[in-house]
């Protein structure tokens, strides 16, 4: 959005001035809004104002921060993060920032120098969650990780779906390599730092999907963010609006019946 801005002042002050510049202006009209020293020695800093304006309030604002706690086979996790989460972060990814926590209603116990887990869904969904948090560990960026967690998460299958998801996605990453996080000391200490998130939680974790916005969880927030997630993140962000943000938006609804509870 700030390109196409850029874009579009700079035309107009092409139109407006001309080419003739002073002879401290020794550069291309595309420059000109680069930087204020440029702008005054071309003296177009009042055009140029608006873009500084918009840039430095950007700067300014903090992302929207979301957290989700959920589980890899939870119907209702599954359908917040296909249908809500993975179709907001593709559109508002510059302002918002997720973290995704796969453990939910877990629990675990130590036995010998391993953690052992016991999943809602059973082993299938330990697997899932342990799937999940091992790509997340080694592909390290969300740009990476998501659109594989989303390809599963939204297939029939979540975990038949992981070769074929990466296959599409990160054709360079094996899934046995995957695998050998899973069944190892690797995946057994991501999972148990997910139990440790999850427990930590204040207030305490009753359900998941469990959303947090900002290091806060209410109820409203929760209805909020499960029925218009979009249209919570345009509006919690401080900043200059993006142009998604613009556009009116209909509220996806999100059955809280789905919710798995602890």
């Amino acid at each position: 959005a700030t390109t196409a801005f850029l874009s579009l002042l700079l035309l107009g002050l092409q139109l407006a001035l001309g080419a003739a510049r002073p002879s401290a202006c020794d550069y291309p009209p595309s420059a000109w809004c680069s930087s204020r020293d440029i702008a005054a020695a071309c003296q177009v800093e009042t055009q140029c104002a608006e873009l500084y304006d918009r840039t430095d309030a950007s700067h300014s604002a903090s992302p929207v921060n979301l957290e989700l706690y959920y589980e890899s086979l939870c119907g209702g996790c599954r359908a917040f993060l296909a249908r809500q989460l993975y179709p907001t972060w593709v559109m508002l990814n510059d302002i918002m920032n997720v973290t995704l926590v796969p453990y939910g209603n877990a629990q675990e116990k130590k036995v010998g120098d391993k953690w052992v887990f016991e999943c809602q869904h059973g082993p299938p969904e330990c697997e899932g969650n342990m799937i999940e948090t091992c790509l997340m560990n080694l592909l390290k960026n969300i740009d990476d990780y998501f659109p594989i967690i989303y390809c599963m998460e939204s297939s029939k299958d979540v975990l038949k779906a992981l070769t074929p998801c990466l296959q599409l996605y990160q054709p360079d990453l094996a899934p046995d390599k995957v695998t050998a996080c899973v069944n190892g000391d690797l995946g057994n200490r991501l999972m148990h730092q997910n139990a440790l998130l999850t427990e930590g939680l204040k207030p305490r974790q009753q359900y998941v999907p469990w959303i947090v916005l900002n290091g806060n969880h209410t109820d409203e927030l929760q209805d909020r963010a499960q029925n218009a997630l979009f249209n919570l993140v345009c509006s919690t962000y401080t900043g200059p609006k993006p142009d998604a943000c613009k556009t009116a938006k209909d509220p996806i609804q999100t059955n809280r019946e789905g919710l798995c509870l602890n």
